[in-house]
């Protein structure tokens, strides 16, 4: 209100007009007031004042509703108060009783009701609008461009019955007015026909007020008939509307508890595709894991066998070197086939022996095989085992140092005996020197050549000793060392194996427990969207329910409009197509329902895979584990067979060195003399 009053009086300052006071009065009394309308009736305005206001309701956004009842308006002064409000949108009744409005006024009205969008109600009682039939054809032309104007006061305007006739023609094209006032004008009884003729074309107009007009009384109650069809179109029209309203928002009620449904539902199938998803970055890193780990067991099995291959590299050293041995053992066999029967019975006691160990170990590995679950102890008795072996060999060793003595104890024997048996050949020469001359000297040659070849033959023998002593030093020492390096790495992958073993047997129970509560938790959430989608199917079963009502409904409603006119049939028939649209609309939700269930069901089946997929690979697993501990048995079963080919070829080399003893010409010279 003070924004209206402030620019009124900012106008008048800039157009250099006095404000009129009845004006500023009016203004200030609605301004405390708080109302929205605007009472200038009674007030005389000029010209420059119309100018004004004009160009302030230009500018208005708060007055709905404007008197200008009796204010003497000129013809310039309601032009141009009509102009400005020709754009106004916040004038919504005009009242422009007793203001004498001619030609001009009426002019100025036809393009104002063909321009402003907002005014419902104008009222021009007591003006002569109809007296210039041109004017008055301008105004009927605005009046039938407008679609928002519902009420017209037209009393008392001198209108005749060529006005009415182009008010009828206004009429026809009009839809929106609802009431009319003609009453105390000029119409007759042409004037009356037109606008009857122009009330079977029109369906909006409910009140029409003719009295007054020297219409006769049949025409009267033709116009009052067809307004009161128009009304009770107009009421049926209502209530299908209010129906059709009540109708759509229960359908949109509808739509929006399916709405909210789906979008629930596509949240849950988020969060499960997320939980899978999860689900699977977690088996997957879990798999990678275990890959890693199959990865480290396979690198530590490639160590061992390159160690392994290495000793077996070492021992095949070992075998030609104890097959030269042999070679030169045959060697001397050859000439020492008096003492082959000591060695064979010998041997014979070793092989007796050896296969009397062997049968031992055989007993002893069938026992640790039947006897998997004690592994530890069996390990410790092989362990004690291999002590038990290493003082064996210690005690070889002695022997070997005692067998050393002994020959060299042997040797000074035999130099002794060599020195008096020559001692007593010259005492035998010089004796029978005179006898049997030349026998001695044949004796004494033969005995010379021999001596020489014996001493050749003892340094021979005793350099190959030396180099055989020497090689056997350096391969026990090396046996002894690749022997205790082999049962510490033996020992340390033991220790290891059985760790990542007792490690790899606890993450694999408890990625057991993880799937397994996995797997309970994907149950869980099977049953919840079984649930879900039990509740949906009743909830969908209820709406089918609610269809059948409104399907029910409708064709009440049907029976009930039959009995009316054709167009109030046709509007019905567009109602129900449109609620047939509705109805599909709703029977379209429901197939979206039936492929929401179908994703739910493959969701199902998915998850039912990934479940198999996971068996199967926790079956792989095992199946991988159960190898890889095969694997470790066999490796562990060749490891004790190397420790007794080891401990075979130990016994051999002994047997090979008592047998190069015994076979060497001192052991064999010695016991004949």
């Amino acid at each position: 209100m003070e924004d209206f009053r402030w620019t009124y009086l900012q106008l008048c300052k800039e157009g250099g007009v006095e404000p009129q006071e009845s004006v500023v009065a009016q203004l200030q009394e609605s301004r405390a007031a708080h109302s929205s309308r605007l009472d200038l009736s009674g007030h005389s305005l000029s010209t420059d004042t119309c100018s004004v206001l004009a160009r302030a309701f230009q500018k208005d956004g708060v007055f709905t509703e404007v008197s200008l009842s009796d204010c003497m308006l000129t013809e310039e002064g309601t032009k141009m108060l009509l102009a400005g409000l020709f754009h106004n949108t916040s004038v919504k009744c005009l009242d422009l009783k007793g203001n004498n409005l001619r030609s001009t006024g009426a002019e100025v009205l036809g393009k104002l009701l063909g321009c402003n969008k907002t005014l419902h109600r104008l009222v021009l009682e007591w003006n002569a609008l109809g007296v210039w039939e041109e004017s008055f054809s301008l105004f009927c032309d605005g009046l039938a461009s407008n679609n928002t104007l519902t009420h017209l006061d037209l009393r008392n305007n001198q209108i005749n019955h060529h006005g009415a006739s182009e008010l009828a023609l206004a009429l026809r094209r009009n839809s929106t007015l609802q009431e009319l006032d003609l009453r105390w004008n000029n119409i007759g009884l042409l004037g009356g026909r037109s606008l009857l003729e122009a009330l079977q074309k029109n369906k909006s107009i409910v009140q029409l007020e003719m009295a007054g007009n020297n219409i006769p009384s049949d025409i009267l109650k033709a116009l009052e008939q067809s307004t009161g069809h128009n009304s009770e179109r107009e009421f049926t029209l209502r209530e299908s509307r209010n129906k059709t309203h009540v109708l759509s928002r229960e359908i949109q009620s509808l739509k929006e508890e399916k709405g909210r449904q789906f979008l629930s539902l596509m949240e849950t199938i988020d969060r499960q595709k997320e939980e899978m998803g999860h689900s699977t970055k977690s088996t997957s890193a879990q798999i990678g894991q275990l890959q890693q780990a199959l990865n480290e067991r396979k690198s530590a099995i490639n160590s061992l066998t390159a160690k392994l291959q290495m000793t077996e590299a070492a021992l095949a050293l070992s075998e030609q070197k104890a097959q030269s041995m042999g070679e030169v053992l045959s060697r001397m066999k050859a000439e020492k086939e008096e003492q082959k029967e000591q060695q064979s019975r010998l041997r014979k006691k070793q092989e007796e022996e050896s296969s009397l160990r062997e049968g031992k170990l055989h007993r002893e590995i069938q026992n640790l095989m039947e006897t998997n679950g004690q592994l530890r102890n069996k390990v410790e008795e092989l362990e004690c085992r291999c002590k038990s072996q290493q003082q064996q060999i210690f005690e070889l060793k002695q022997e070997l140092t005692n067998s050393t003595a002994e020959l060299k104890m042997r040797l000074t024997k035999a130099e002794d005996r060599l020195e008096s048996e020559k001692r007593r050949s010259k005492q035998a020469l010089e004796d029978m020197e005179s006898l049997r001359h030349k026998e001695v000297e044949n004796v004494s040659r033969h005995l010379e050549e021999r001596e020489r070849a014996l001493q050749e033959r003892i340094f021979k023998l005793e350099a190959q000793r030396i180099q055989l002593e020497e090689e056997l030093g350096k391969s026990k020492a090396a046996v002894v060392t690749e022997r205790a390096q082999a049962e510490e790495e033996l020992g340390k992958v033991r220790t290891q194996m059985r760790l990542e073993e007792q490690e790899h047997v606890s993450s694999l129970e408890e990625k057991l427990r993880s799937l397994r509560a996995s797997m309970q938790q994907l149950q869980l959430h099977c049953s919840q969207q079984k649930q879900s989608i039990s509740e949906l199917q009743a909830k969908s079963s209820h709406q089918s329910v609610e269809t059948d009502g409104l399907r029910r409904r409708i064709e009440e409603l049907q029976q009930d409009l039959s009995g009316k006119e054709q167009e109030k049939v046709a509007e019905v028939s567009r109602v129900r197509v449109e609620l047939q649209e509705q109805i599909g609309q709703l029977e379209a939700d429901r197939m979206a329902q039936e492929r929401l269930k179908a994703k739910i069901s493959a969701l199902e089946r998915e998850m039912k895979a990934l479940t198999n997929n996971h068996r199967e690979v926790l079956l792989d697993k095992e199946s991988e584990k159960s190898s890889l501990l095969e694997k470790l048995r066999l490796k562990e079963v060749e490891i004790q067979r190397m420790k007794e080919d080891e401990a075979q070829r130990a016994s051999y080399l002994q047997s090979a060195v008592l047998s190069y003893v015994q076979g060497s010409p001192l052991g064999h010279y010695s016991p004949n003399k």
